[in-house]
């Protein structure tokens, strides 16, 4: 069975945006990185954070359970 991947408004997984994370992160890090850079930076690491957030959030809404009798229940 072949893995469908979502993808968000952006066009980007789960995974593409916690890789993009982590780039972000390195850049912050940087001390290389001018002021108005660091701010755009920051705010596109908080639009993937976001991103990464709503896609769990539609992830855990999906996730079945099973109940007291045997039978599934979304969680």
């Amino acid at each position: 069975m072949e893995k469908k991947e979502t993808r968000g408004q952006d066009g980007l997984t789960l995974e593409e945006a916690f890789a993009r994370l982590e780039q972000v992160i390195e850049a912050l890090e940087s001390r290389e990185i001018s002021l108005e850079d660091s701010f755009r930076i920051y705010q596109e690491g908080m639009n993937l954070l976001k991103l990464c957030n709503d896609k769990i959030d539609r992830v855990e809404k999906k996730i079945l359970v099973i109940n007291g009798e045997g039978g599934l229940d979304e969680f």
